[in-house]
């Protein structure tokens, strides 16, 4: 008996879902804005000072037939977060998938550290999911139903030398995040994290060739991560196909982490 099986290039695993990610307008943020846009999501995105940029990155999403919304907003600001939260419903009619992932490093060895260095990351990158966590959740409960989708890293897990604030920061969402998915999974919400390894960023184009050399031999898969793998990560994580999934971290290191 012959089977067929229908494929598309288009999926559209999240079509009619509305998500919000913070940081969109460019390196990770802007693939997983870009990646949602592909699989049908309407999509709203935050960025703090390029609307050049942010807009040009809003009609790269509005190409795939979906509506995009570029917002400037500090997520790290209580009352920020509450009016994204509102002009988001207000401009897209609900909120399905929120992705926290607004981050800043300011790396430094903690001897040489100092308190505003500290207070910078800890607001930017742990104060900031709280703040957009806390205002996502009561529209979400309502609907009874979404997904958050918080921004850590493999240095949360396993920390670094020179990176104490920011590895705090990344550790303290893990613990976020499982705490939120006991609190919420009752009502159809749920709460997961993903801990990037090393990434290809704005920020690793200045590495020479024998530092990127140095990283990626002690990455199993021999190679630096790209965007698009995490947000391939994100969409499995905001769609449906993880219904039964939360209070997770998923690792997309490239077996770094192992």
């Amino acid at each position: 008996m012959d089977i067929f099986v229908q494929t598309s290039n288009d999926m559209s695993i999240l079509k009619g879902k509305v998500a919000l990610v913070t940081g969109g307008s460019r390196g990770i943020g802007e693939a997983i804005v870009l990646q949602f846009a592909q699989q049908g999501a309407d999509i709203a995105f935050t960025y703090v000072s390029s609307a050049e940029k942010a807009n040009a990155v809003a009609v790269k999403a509005e190409a795939y037939g979906i509506r995009a919304v570029a917002i400037q907003s500090d997520a790290a600001d209580f009352q920020q977060a509450e009016g994204l939260i509102n002009e988001v419903i207000d401009k897209l009619g609900r909120l399905d998938i929120l992705v926290n992932n607004a981050g800043i490093t300011r790396d430094t060895l903690m001897l040489r550290m100092t308190e505003d260095q500290w207070d910078e990351v800890i607001r930017v990158n742990l104060k900031s999911v709280f703040n957009l966590t806390k205002h996502a959740l009561k529209p979400m409960m309502k609907q009874k139903s979404g997904s958050v989708i918080n921004m850590s890293s493999v240095v949360g897990v396993f920390g670094n030398a020179g990176q104490a604030n920011y590895a705090a920061s990344k550790a303290g969402i893990i613990g976020f995040t499982k705490s939120i998915a006991k609190e919420v999974g009752s009502r159809n919400i749920r709460c997961n994290a993903i801990a990037p390894g090393f990434i290809e960023t704005d920020m690793t184009h200045t590495l020479t060739d024998d530092q990127k050399k140095a990283y990626t031999d002690n990455i199993p898969v021999r190679r630096l991560g790209t965007g698009e793998d995490i947000a391939n990560a994100c969409v499995y994580l905001g769609s449906d196909m993880s219904a039964y999934v939360t209070g997770q971290v998923l690792s997309v290191c490239g077996g770094l982490n192992t």
